[in-house]
């Protein structure tokens, strides 16, 4: 009798820099030998979206010709958008795994909340599909990928090789500025309590109206050696863990004695 052969691993990609970002690219060939990579991205850059999803607008979506031999679709939409149609009307099933990113840009500490590419990692896991989002500390379109092309692989490689994986599992993998030779390597990590303080920059249009340009410094207020800012600075690419349930399970406890 012969052995069933195993299926090939479904896997979905999509980003927020847009589908014709390098990031997204890069990402689906350090992969595309791992399963079948099938690529649904939105149509132009949806940085800073979060989590939101279109209402009220119809979306559209169409078949593009961007990467060599990979099934690659764009969308109107959002990147968790970009998810629910993948799921519905593209694959008709869900996939093995989802990856979002390669990000321009960090999506360390607290910018997990405001980024499009996290929350398209999100909304797989909360639709039972492990998922990981991806970012380089690198806002240029011309950024070396070298590095993050190994460490994606490797990381992907791992989770699809795991025998019980949770379906809810959801990692924030932030990959440092450096060439290839200088990454130390992975580090599991927590996200840092870290933020911008912002400043609205205000000017005036050629008409003489106000308008306002959003500006921040970016600041560390948590000295911990096992955050994703402190691995980063160190350069270690970090992989955090993170999750849908936003319930503080210590101050619900400490509510329930109150309350009563």
């Amino acid at each position: 009798m012969t052995k069933q052969k195993k299926q090939q691993s479904i896997i979905l990609i999509t980003n927020d820099d847009g589908v014709t970002a390098p990031g997204i690219r890069n990402l689906a060939e350090a992969v595309k030998d791992l399963g079948k990579v099938v690529v649904v991205a939105p149509d132009k850059p949806q940085s800073g979206m979060g989590h939101a999803i279109t209402i009220g607008f119809p979306l559209r979506m169409q078949q593009v010709h961007v990467m060599e031999g990979i099934e690659t679709w764009q969308t109107t939409g959002t990147p968790v958008d970009c998810v629910k149609l993948a799921v519905d009307k593209v694959l008709h099933r869900k996939p093995d795994i989802c990856l979002s990113g390669i990000n321009h840009g960090a999506n360390h500490s607290i910018n997990v909340i405001y980024s499009g590419t996290m929350s398209a990692a999100i909304e797989a896991s909360i639709e039972s599909i492990p998922s990981i989002g991806f970012s380089l500390l690198d806002y240029s379109m011309e950024a070396d990928f070298t590095g993050s092309r190994k460490y994606v692989r490797e990381i992907v490689q791992k989770v699809l090789a795991m025998k019980k994986v949770d379906k809810h599992l959801c990692l924030n993998v932030n990959i440092p500025k450096a060439p290839v030779e200088l990454l130390k390597g992975i580090k599991v990590c927590r996200q840092a309590y870290a933020k911008y303080e912002e400043d609205f920059d205000e000017r005036r249009d050629p008409t003489g109206k106000k308008y306002y340009w959003l500006t921040g410094e970016f600041k560390n207020f948590d000295k911990g050696r096992d955050t994703d800012v402190w691995a980063l600075k160190n350069n270690y690419v970090s992989v955090v863990p993170v999750q849908f349930d936003l319930t503080n399970y210590v101050l619900k406890k400490q509510l329930e004695q109150k309350f009563l």
